[in-house]
């Protein structure tokens, strides 16, 4: 199975040969982060007996099945769990990013935005709440809460508006912040996140968390924040807002809350007198582990530089291109043919008015720059669940002549970086990778291939 529905036009120009490989790796690294294929490992039925991983649970003395869920990666975990339980399920909330195809037989679907919500996605998130809200002791919930879950289930607290809520999603997606500072302030905004959706589920039912992680580390509040306790507070949200100077340009009533945010208010700690069990099924590394996988196959040397990069996206595309000149000069920290592999979450800081693109488009058009002719390299950037940003752009693709066919055209690289505004680039040089809604969302992927000269 492809996931890249362009491949044709990317294997049109440039480095075809190692674009070719590039793209194979690519390919194999998404379909190593399917979370379909990982619940059909680790939930089976046998009769009236329902087993996930270790846990054994007798359906017979089961009362009803619920499916909670929302998230990039969760309509597949929802699709799996809908063939292996059926009519078993009893109802379910399912809330997606607009563009996700399929259709559930036994749990609501819902459409809503991301990364910046709307008022389809606060009407789904009243339905969760209210559906958690009906549990009662003995029924089995499975929450299938991944990546993406901020802005698809937005529940504002009293007093602040979702107008309100969008101005602060994007001074957050803009400003630089990692998403453990970004998530640290909007779970303390939410009458959902935070462990609050858990906390209206029935202490006396079991809620089993199957979810899929984009965050570095793996941190459970991070990934499926709102059913697990959470481990950040009113400080850390805070201390983002100071950090990012962000307090003067906020809404009114949010610095208002978040300053005036105490005990009463902070978000669930403890949540031991209820029944939750936990899986990652699959973790934040999984597509960078596929890709070395797929890259050793292809009798590439392979090594993974890291998982948890972060930082400004064109700086790290930067130093990507920097070790390929490395390589090619004095075969270290690898003898080409080789690849190197990073996962993690970068960003993009903007500080005025900007076009499009995403931080995978960045780091892609970034390392272009600095790889011009200088002999047989490929660097990939890819957003894992198929847009990059606030864009249907998955990520992009660049070699060492892609600087020269941007002149040849008249673009400037150079200019389209200092203003945000790559997507645009890509596309005229036909280098932006296009997926869709691939059905999964881990750490971003970041690829180089270098040849020998």
């Amino acid at each position: 199975m492809s996931y890249i529905k362009n491949k044709n036009t990317l294997l049109s120009h440039g480095n075809i040969g190692l674009r070719r490989a590039a793209l194979d790796i690519v390919d194999y690294a998404l379909a190593k982060a399917d979370p379909y294929f990982a619940v059909m490992k680790l939930v089976r039925l046998e009769g009236d007996s329902l087993h996930v991983g270790g846990i054994r649970i007798d359906l017979k003395k089961t009362g009803r099945i619920f499916l909670l869920g929302t998230g990039k990666a969760t309509f597949p975990i929802a699709r799996a769990l809908e063939e292996i339980l059926g009519d078993r399920i009893e109802d379910g909330v399912i809330i997606c990013k607009r563009g996700q195809e399929g259709a559930l037989s036994h749990a609501r679907l819902y459409f809503s935005s991301h990364p910046i919500p709307d008022e389809a996605g606060y009407e789904a998130a009243r339905e969760a709440l209210a559906l958690a809200q009906r549990t009662q002791p003995g029924d089995l919930v499975f929450a299938c809460i991944t990546g993406g879950s901020s802005a698809l289930m937005p529940y504002p607290v009293d007093g602040i508006t979702l107008e309100e809520k969008k101005v602060v999603n994007r001074l957050l997606l803009t400003c630089g912040a990692n998403i453990i500072e970004i998530n640290a302030v909007r779970k303390h905004l939410s009458r959902i996140k935070g462990g609050w959706l858990a906390k209206a589920v029935h202490p006396q039912a079991h809620l089993i968390n199957l979810t899929v992680s984009d965050v570095i580390g793996d941190p459970l509040d991070y990934i499926t924040c709102p059913t697990v306790p959470d481990t950040s507070s009113f400080d850390d949200a805070r201390r983002t807002l100071t950090k990012y100077e962000l307090w003067d340009k906020v809404p009114a009533s949010v610095s208002r809350y978040l300053k005036e945010g105490g005990p009463s208010r902070e978000t669930p700690k403890d949540l031991s007198d209820h029944h939750i069990d936990n899986f990652i099924i699959v973790p934040g590394t999984a597509a960078c582990d596929g890709a070395a996988e797929r890259a050793r196959e292809l009798n590439f040397e392979t090594m993974i530089l890291s998982t948890m990069f972060e930082g400004e996206s064109r700086e790290l595309g930067g130093t990507f291109a920097a070790i390929a000149k490395e390589i090619l000069m004095s075969g270290r920290p690898l003898k080409p043919p080789c690849a190197l592999i990073g996962g993690g979450e970068t960003t993009v800081k903007i500080t005025s008015e900007a076009g499009q693109g995403g931080p995978n488009q960045e780091f892609a058009l970034g390392a272009s720059l600095w790889i011009d002719q200088i002999g047989d390299v490929v660097i990939v950037g890819q957003d894992s669940d198929g847009t990059d940003g606030p864009t249907d752009i998955a990520g992009g693709i660049v070699d060492n002549w892609t600087v020269s066919r941007a002149w040849s055209l008249g673009i400037d690289i150079y200019e389209a970086l200092s203003r945000h505004d790559v997507t645009p680039v890509l596309l005229k040089l036909e280098d932006a990778i296009l997926t869709g809604a691939t059905g999964t969302n881990v750490n971003d992927i970041k690829l180089m291939l270098v040849m020998p000269k």
